[in-house]
């Protein structure tokens, strides 16, 4: 069975362009909520290099996608060697040795329009992220602030609320076609 033992990605030039509506705050937090919702999905927008390492025989479908492979080649005594591989059935390669395979190519399409479901996965986890009342207090259960005789405000969240915000924001749900198999 053919088993990827190695994803190198490089970083997009650019992700694509804030949703319709999104605020300043939600804006300025962009790149990061697309870098947390790529390693939760295999789906790519931007377009970006890919290096994988591939062991074993059999079928090997890249576990990006779109992807697009440009280079094979397997490691031969002491040098990558160029090789040409059959196509897969399940739309990749077929590998008749033990490798291991070295395949270059491209994730993501920058001509592609983002699926709305995406687009609204990330407007959402952007405005959960971007609703802190307090990045100093991050991590704290309750933060309470007082002005006496004013104003008091207290605001209670669970510790782990930010590791969760994938799924309290409801943005899980929306990437379920796109998650990794």
């Amino acid at each position: 069975m053919a088993v990827t033992l190695k994803q190198t990605e490089t970083t997009p030039a650019a992700y694509p362009a804030a949703p319709a509506g999104l605020s300043a705050e939600a804006t300025a937090i962009l790149d990061a909520v697309w870098r947390r919702i790529e390693a939760y999905v295999a789906f790519r927008t931007a377009a970006r290099d890919v290096v994988w390492i591939v062991e074993g025989c059999g079928a090997w479908v890249p576990p990006l996608t779109p992807a697009t492979i440009t280079n094979v080649e397997v490691w031969q005594v002491d040098a990558w060697q160029a090789v040409t591989l059959p196509p897969s059935p399940l739309g990749g390669y077929v590998l008749p040795g033990e490798g291991p395979y070295r395949f270059t190519g491209t994730a993501g399409d920058d001509a592609a329009d983002v699926p709305a479901d995406l687009t609204e996965a990330v407007r959402r986890l952007s405005e959960y992220m971007a609703a802190v009342p307090d990045l100093e207090h991050a991590g704290a259960r309750t933060v309470s602030e007082t002005v006496p005789d004013v104003y008091t405000s207290t605001v209670e969240r669970s510790p782990a609320w930010l590791a969760q915000a994938l799924i309290n924001s409801g943005a899980a749900d929306l990437l379920r076609t796109y998650r990794r198999a």
